[in-house]
């Protein structure tokens, strides 16, 4: 199957394509962690907020997790629709080993039905995922660093799909000095974020609205599970960064924009990152305009008026809020251009002018 790897990676151009040594498909099954066996041949996921009962032969809502004769494997352990060196911008991160690379892994499935995907054929395409080349947690590992990666995320589609296989690759990625970061929607549940815990350092998470209402008609799944595991991820440990899509007339009401980006300096704290970023229409949701970059500003604006000491603009490419400025002095601390990040006034984790401390991750060490 021609899945579009290259869909993921074509958005930044500045990365290399990983060339594949041909691997044969194989077998490939891996039980499945956090269920619950039923008498019935049933099984319960634990894993996300869907938390669906899965009948023998039949797979949950997110397609890659299957019931057979009562036992749950993971159907896209090790599976690789995509594989890509990065810039650690791409993600996004900015306060997360800025300036580094990330290889980058996705597979297929997902929990989520959003109608404005980006990456739909890596999504909606779980019924492949048995077709696709086979990546060892530890080959991937050693690609990440002969490329000269300081991180390994899994990203493109829902990471959570690849809940069992993101354990054994991060416990390995941990011993070999590389971070570890989760670009996800959020909606596992809060067990299995202290199960990864130990492994993951960047929950970068989209919070793709702050109204239920949206959540149920346009992704198909609740809000609050997405708050209750990001504030978990926090708690944990994890480097948290947030990313909202701002969709014209769906998800900008300033006062929803002013509630989320309160949520977030109650929760997380006021030094955490939050990126807006510019909506294109894509797969469903062709209807609508692109945002009004002044729409962006505005709300920048309004994040710094509310407290928020690290927002940014994404998908507006050159735009000054994209670097990151020092919030006590306003010297240029990083810039970014075409999704990479240059240091410029930081010495270590302090404003190099004023010396004030910028909640900036330089390097990782396991917890």
């Amino acid at each position: 199957m021609a899945l579009e790897g290259a869909r993921a990676a074509d958005q930044g151009t500045d990365g290399l394509i990983l060339q594949r040594r041909h691997r044969r498909s194989v077998t490939h099954v891996h039980e499945a962690q956090l269920y619950t066996k039923n008498p019935d041949g049933t099984a319960d996921c634990r894993l996300c907020n869907h938390r669906c009962r899965i009948a023998g032969g039949r797979t949950g809502r997110c397609g890659v997790r299957r019931n057979r004769e009562g036992v749950l494997w993971s159907a896209s352990y090790g599976r690789v629709s995509a594989e890509h060196v990065d810039p650690i911008e791409k993600k996004p991160l900015n306060h997360f080993l800025p300036g580094t690379l990330c290889y980058s892994l996705g597979s297929v499935g997902c929990n989520f039905t959003c109608e404005h995907c980006q990456n739909w054929q890596l999504s909606r395409a779980a019924d492949a995922v048995e077709s696709l080349p086979l990546l060892e947690p530890g080959e991937a590992v050693d690609r990440a660093v002969a490329s000269g990666c300081a991180s390994i995320s899994w990203t493109y589609n829902e990471p959570t799909m690849s809940f069992e296989y993101s354990l054994d690759t991060g416990r390995i990625a941990h011993g070999a000095g590389l971070g570890t970061v989760w670009v996800t929607n959020g909606y596992m549940t809060e067990e299995a974020v202290d199960a990864l815990a130990p492994v993951l350092d960047a929950f970068r998470v989209d919070l793709k609205a702050f109204d239920d209402g949206f959540y149920r008609t346009v992704c198909g799944a609740h809000l609050d599970p997405v708050l209750a595991a990001t504030r978990r991820a926090h708690e944990a440990g994890m480097h948290v960064e947030t990313v909202t899509l701002v969709i014209p007339g769906l998800n900008d009401a300033p006062a929803e924009i002013d509630a989320l980006i309160r949520w977030v300096i109650e929760e997380l704290g006021p030094d955490t990152p939050m990126h807006f970023t510019r909506f294109h229409p894509d797969y469903r949701m062709r209807d609508r305009a692109p945002t009004p970059v002044r729409t962006l500003e505005r709300i920048y604006e309004r994040a710094l008026e509310l407290g928020l000491r690290f927002p940014y603009l994404g998908n507006v490419g050159g735009h000054r809020n994209e670097n990151t400025w020092c919030p006590a002095c306003g010297n240029l601390l990083i810039e970014r251009s075409m999704l990479q990040g240059r240091l410029r006034g930081l010495d270590g984790s302090s404003c190099r002018q004023c010396g004030e401390a910028i909640p900036v991750v330089r390097s990782v060490r396991p917890r």
